[in-house]
Order: structure tokens, then C-alpha cells, then sequence
């Protein structure tokens, strides 16, 4: 029986697409000029990466980049969001790396030339190693270097590139890369987590000012967000630990985005890991109007302040190197099972979380800004058929559900207008290496054959689906 997310009109001009990212699928690691990013470095310390795998290969997406494109466009996307490396932009953070920039022109022209939107992210955590040398995002210079390299990238490819993404995800490359070292950098140091957060939306409010100055329209920036729901909403000490974890998550990176400011209770709570040393007069006006907000969501949170070890944060990521908790000054709180079902990645799959965010997000931020899912997906243990087919059920029913909660959301007033699901390939899944995959397209890493899941399949009917009824709708042109 077909999904009814099938029969379902979508708004017209709502956006379908897959997402990557460049350090994850590029390959070359040593090519092109590129030299080392954060990623690169890290691969390299002993028990950082499950099995000792590392990104010098990935999925050799830098050779093969025509053949993807050509997939994405037997798939139907409209668009493909994708991150350019800053490491192989300036390499060592140093001057323009012309081949470099050359890849992602070639990658742009293909795109347009297969009537696929380019969807544009700067940063996706390759940060060159040698700036991290330098203090990396706990250093206040780094957001004017990379209000540079955005300058850079804009220069080649802001006369055809219309989606502009500051960030992916701060909170990761800040708090899981400075505060519990699961990712590169692999620091475990809170003021610096800290420091980096902020220095994160500092360079994120330079870029926007330059690139608006340069005449880019469409800028935004993506959040990983989730709910925050107390497991006893009577109990002080289980409401207390949302709020903190909700802080952590979600406000000390929308707040100042949107309201030009830091909720009181983080700048309270993380006053002693220097929250409001590193805030310097005229910092905050990273605030102005952005023209969308990506959302990335692939599971939401129960919260407990008491002790319950049945359930995780989901970030402990897939290698044998010791971490830290990530939420700083809250490392009490608890993530309490609710008995739902688990992807490959431990993560509870429950679609209605993300209807109940995206509603969530418009009643409380006035100044919200149109949204799009840019990353929803799962990984699971996939198993190749027989016949090199690649039945991989639940991951389909993954991406068929929470479609329908997008669809849900916008029914209650949520202003959404397009739909990525991660991943386009199988591809380096950070500290976890190859040993999750997220791919709607199966790679084998041992050909890098690629195969179409039943997951992209079904994903290419929804979309097929999508614009027959949207085409239904549009009304008749004159004669």
C-alpha cells in the first residue's frame, strides 16, 4: 500500500533535494592543493576514528562528481545542498587555491546544467588544521579568516550559486569538537567549546554583512535542533534540566541569531566558563534578517534530571578515544528511554517531534525566517540483496514519516518550503567512519559502485508525485 505522504499537495515552489558534505564524500585528500583540514588531523590520532578509517578516499566524489550529479538528476532532486571545503579553498588557511575553487565551479555548472538548484553551505567543519593551530574557533580571529574565505568562495561562484548556508550545525563544531572531543578538533576543553560557540556566530554575522555588501540574496544559516521534553513536567528537577538542555541545544544559537541576544539563563549558567567574556559590543548585531533557517533534525529528546542510564545523547559517537559530555556545566542530565523504536545510530525515530518543532519555532521567534528541513535521515544496517538490490525498508518508512510530519507542520502554520534528506550517498560518518550509512545511494567502498536504495527510489516517486499534484494545481496559462 503506497504512503499517503504520495497523495499529499505540497505548496507550490516547495523545494525537494539530498544533502552532503564535502569532507565526507570528496575524497582527494591530498589533491588539487588541497592540504590537511581539522578532519584530516584528527583521522590521524590513535582510537579518534572506529577502526582507524580516515577521509583520504571517502567516496571519491572529487573524480566522480559528473556521474553523481547525473544521479541526483535520475533521482529528481531540485536541489543539491553541498559544502565546500575551506581546506581545499585555502588550503593552511592561506592564499586562494584556484583548482581548488575550479572543482566547485565545474560542480556548480553541472548542477544547473542538469536543472538541479546549487544549495550552498561554508562551512561543514573542515576547518584547515593550521588554523586550528592557531586556537581554531576558541580564537577570535578565525570568524575574520573565515569572513574571508566566504569573500573568496562568493567571488567564483556568487554570479551562479543563489543559496548561501553560513553554518552547518554550530553546535556540533563547537561543543563536540572543543567540549567533548568526539569530533575534530577533539578538544575537551568548556571554555573553549564556549568561546567557540560564540566566535561560530560571529563569523556566521561578518560573512552575512560581507556577502549581503557583495549582493548575495539569499543567506542563511542550519541549526541541528530538537525538542526538549521533560520526562515528569511536575518535577522541578526534570523541567530545570530541560530548560538547560534546551539552552544548549537550541537558544544560545537561535537567540542570538534571531533576538540579537543570549537568553539570561545560558549567559547565568555558563557565566563561569566565560560566556560573557567573549562577548564584545557590536557582536550581536549578527541578528539581522536572514532569508531562511535550516532546520536539521533526526531525532528529538526526553529529559530527566534524575540519574537513568537507559538512554543516551546520541553523541558518543563510534570510536575507542575517551569523551566528555558535551553539555557544559549540565553534565547531569539524563536522556531516559521512551521505548521507541532505534536507528543503526541508537537515535529514538519519532516523526511526530518534528512537526511539534517546526510549529514550535514559529510561535515562539517572531522574526523566524522561512524554513527548510535541510538534513532529515537514518542510518540502519543495510544488506545487499541477491540480486544487488538494497531493500532497506526502514529507512524508507524513516523518510515517508517525516515527510508527512513536514507536511503536518505546514497544515498548523509552519512557513517550510523544502525537504533534503541526508544522505545522498553512503559516505565517512565522521568519528563512526564507514561503519554507518545514512546513503538513500549505496556505495560500495570497496568498488565505490554506486546503487540506488529502495529508499531513493521510493524518495523519487514522493518527489515525482509532488510536482504532478503541484502541476494539477497551477492554473492554466493564457493561449
Amino acid at each position: 500500500m503506497q504512503h499517503p505522504t504520495y497523495q499529499r499537495q505540497w505548496p507550490e515552489g516547495f523545494i525537494w533535494g539530498s544533502a552532503t558534505a564535502a569532507a565526507q564524500i570528496e575524497g582527494a585528500g591530498r589533491e588539487g592543493g588541497k592540504e590537511e583540514s581539522i578532519w584530516d588531523h584528527f583521522a590521524r590520532i590513535p582510537g579518534a576514528i572506529a577502526n582507524g578509517e580516515n577521509l583520504d578516499q571517502a567516496v571519491d566524489h572529487y573524480h566522480r562528481m559528473p556521474q553523481d550529479v547525473r544521479l541526483m538528476k535520475e533521482l529528481g532532486l531540485d536541489s543539491y545542498r553541498f559544502s565546500t571545503s575551506w581546506a581545499r579553498v585555502r588550503p593552511g588557511g592561506r592564499a586562494v587555491n584556484r583548482e581548488g575553487l575550479d572543482f566547485y565551479s565545474r560542480l556548480v555548472d553541472e548542477l544547473l546544467e542538469a536543472g538541479i538548484l546549487p544549495w550552498l553551505t561554508l562551512y561543514h567543519w573542515d576547518l584547515p588544521q593550521a588554523l586550528e593551530e592557531k586556537g581554531g574557533w576558541a580564537n577570535r580571529d578565525t570568524a575574520y579568516r573565515f569572513a574571508e574565505y566566504a569573500n573568496d568562495v562568493y567571488s567564483a561562484l556568487g554570479d551562479r550559486v543563489q543559496h548561501w548556508t553560513t553554518f552547518n550545525e554550530p553546535f556540533c563544531s563547537s561543543l563536540l569538537g572543543y567540549g567533548s572531543g568526539v569530533h575534530a578538533p577533539g578538544r575537551q576543553e568548556p571554555a573553549a567549546a564556549i568561546a567557540a560557540v560564540h566566535h561560530q556566530h560571529l563569523a556566521h554575522g561578518l560573512a552575512v554583512n560581507a556577502l549581503r555588501q557583495r549582493g548575495a540574496q539569499n543567506l542563511g544559516i542550519t541549526l541541528n535542533l530538537s525538542n526538549s521534553s521533560p520526562r515528569d513536567p511536575q518535577d522541578p528537577v526534570d523541567l530545570d534540566a530541560a530548560r538547560r538542555f534546551d539552552s544548549l541545544q537550541n537558544r544560545i544559537f537561535l537567540d542570538p541569531l534571531l533576538r540579537g541576544a543570549y537568553p539570561e539563563d545560558s549567559l547565568r549558567d555558563l557565566a563561569p566558563f566565560g560566556l560573557p567574556d567573549v562577548v564584545l559590543p557590536g557582536d550581536l548585531d549578527i541578528s539581522a534578517p536572514l532569508e531562511f533557517l535550516g532546520v536539521n533534525h533526526y531525532h528529538d529528546d526526553l529529559i530527566s534530571g534524575h540519574a537513568d542510564d537507559a538512554g543516551s545523547d546520541g553523541h558518543s559517537g563510534g570510536a575507542e578515544r575517551a569523551s566528555a559530555s558535551p553539555w557544559i556545566g549540565s553534565e547531569d542530565i539524563a536522556f531516559p528511554s521512551r521505548g521507541l523504536p532505534r536507528t543503526a545510530m541508537g537515535w529514538e525515530v519519532n516523526p511526530d517531534g518534528l512537526r511539534k518543532l517546526l510549529v514550535r519555532l514559529g510561535e515562539e521567534y517572531p522574526s523566524l525566517p522561512p524554513l527548510y528541513i535541510t538534513e532529515n535521515g537514518a542510518a540502519y544496517e543495510d544488506t545487499v540483496s541477491p540480486d544487488g538490490a538494497v531493500h532497506d525498508a526502514e529507512r524508507t518508512r524513516f523518510i515517508l514519516d517525516h515527510v508527512a510530519s513536514v507536511g503536518e507542520a505546514i497544515d498548523q502554520g509552519a512557513d517550510v518550503r523544502g525537504y533534503f534528506v541526508w544522505s545522498l550517498l553512503d559516505n565517512f560518518e565522521w568519528s563512526w567512519g564507514y561503519g554507518k550509512r545514512f546513503g538513500i545511494v549505496r556505495v560500495d567502498y570497496g568498488t565505490l559502485e554506486r546503487t540506488v536504495k529502495d529508499s531513493g527510489k521510493a524518495y523519487a516517486g514522493l518527489i515525482a508525485a509532488a510536482q504532478r499534484s503541484t502541476s494539477r494545481l497551477a492554473p492554466a496559462l493564457p493561449a
